[in-house]
């Protein structure tokens, strides 16, 4: 079966093309890809070709498809695996194997080290690797793209079950938020941030009772109260508070003495590899406060301060989590199950003709996830976007009234009318 998909030669050498896959072994499936989300990794991937560690050194003379926030529907399945999956079934991935025969060892992923997987194709080779990890997760909701956002969802949920807390007297640590704890969660209006504010509130094992989210950009902070409100989360028995560190000379001050009432926070999260940023969430931690550096900078000499005093007379302490495990993934695509709805995290829509520019200016970029239907040919367009291109197409006309049903969100509706009446690629 021939396959179009976009992959990587080198260094910002992206190719959309199209090739022959090899015909599946017993211990393989195919797949059709239908959505894709663009992830800054990706871009990371993409810029720095062989140097990243994922990326194979032959990548010149073996390209490897990109992207790994996927999903589709199994068209194949090979011998060993007709027990487990079948054709029509729709499935998600989870992209972090850690496989020591991979192509790059513990290293290799999906998106990252394999010439025939990856999400932005139309279609894929599953191999062994990612099914010997039980990596392949059947999803059965409603739609595409809830399955494709599991993975950075996964993210999330990982980081705040890598979070920890000590008990006085004991070296046993307590893994995952706090309780009842007070949460902050810093440059937090991104993609990453609004699927943490997401779970944080509507998971029902465990809440923070204040979860104060910060940013500098005004407009980006109104947007993610329209789509996260104060309201919904005080139903859930959960304070929201959403502050301008910006217009502070003093936000510190803000966040610690006001906001937390002088007793600084339990959990902290950094969503942006800002050194300020950092900084300014370890000063707002309380004692046996946590801090999560989640944002991965570039940067392999990225440094910032931390207060040692606090270390050593407030247990104060840090985490680092790039990513989310397989429980952490089934657990993403469950509570998408029960209601969970991360269109807020979308606000492009776009085709396979348009990943490779997609991909190599991500950063310029403004908005959240990038979601590609790899099977259209759609320039990236802003959700946004749609009402005003409507007035001269018809297309985006009727996309911007389904999205309107959902306060301009992204949702299942709009997906399906998409898939049936966007231009195949």
């Amino acid at each position: 079966m021939k396959t179009k998909a976009v992959r990587l030669y080198g260094k910002s050498d992206l190719r959309l093309e199209e090739f022959e896959l090899p015909k599946i072994n017993d211990d393989e499936i195919l797949a059709k890809v239908v959505s894709d989300s663009i992830c800054m990794s990706s871009y990371k991937a993409a810029t720095q070709g062989e140097s990243h560690k994922r990326v194979p050194n032959s990548v010149a003379q073996n390209p490897i498809i990109i992207g790994h926030e996927f999903s589709g529907e199994i068209v194949e399945v090979g011998a060993k695996w007709k027990d487990k999956f079948k054709p029509g079934q729709k499935y998600s991935i989870q992209p972090a194997i850690y496989y020591e025969e991979g192509p790059m060892g513990v290293l290799s992923a999906p998106g990252y080290s394999y010439p025939n997987i990856g999400g932005d194709a139309t279609y894929a080779i599953i191999p062994k690797d990612v099914l010997v990890q039980d990596c392949l997760l059947a999803y059965d909701g409603s739609g595409f793209y809830p399955a494709s956002l599991a993975e950075p969802l996964s993210c999330v949920i990982g980081a705040m079950h890598a979070n920890y807390h000590t008990t006085p007297g004991s070296y046993i640590h307590d893994m995952e938020i706090k309780e009842g704890g007070k949460m902050a969660i810093l440059a937090g209006v991104g993609p990453m941030g609004l699927a943490a504010i997401n779970y944080a509130v509507t998971r029902t094992d465990r809440k923070p009772s204040l979860i104060v989210v910060t940013d500098i950009s005004q407009e980006r902070l109104d947007r993610a109260a329209e789509i996260f409100p104060v309201s919904w989360a005080k139903e859930n028995g959960i304070e929201l508070i959403y502050l301008n560190t910006g217009k502070y000379s003093d936000p510190v001050s803000v966040l610690r003495d006001e906001l937390s009432c002088g007793t600084g926070f339990d959990d902290v999260f950094v969503f942006a590899p800002v050194a300020p940023v950092i900084e300014q969430g370890d000063a707002i931690l309380g004692v046996d406060g946590c801090l999560n550096f989640f944002a991965g900078p570039s940067n392999p000499e990225f440094t910032a301060k931390m207060n040692f005093y606090n270390v050593h007379y407030a247990a104060t302490h840090i985490m680092g989590t790039s990513g989310g495990n397989n429980d952490d993934m089934i657990e993403a695509l469950d509570a998408m199950s029960k209601g969970l709805d991360p269109a807020g995290l979308v606000t492009h829509i776009g085709g396979l003709n348009s990943v490779v520019e997609t991909t190599l200016n991500l950063p310029n970029i403004p908005g959240g996830k990038k979601l590609i239907y790899t099977h259209k040919n759609l320039p990236l367009t802003a959700i946004s976007d749609f009402e005003e291109l409507g007035k001269e197409n018809p297309f985006f006309a009727e996309l911007a009234k389904l999205v309107a049903k959902t306060k301009g969100l992204w949702n299942v509706e709009a997906e399906d009318y998409l898939l049936a009446n966007a231009q195949e690629i």
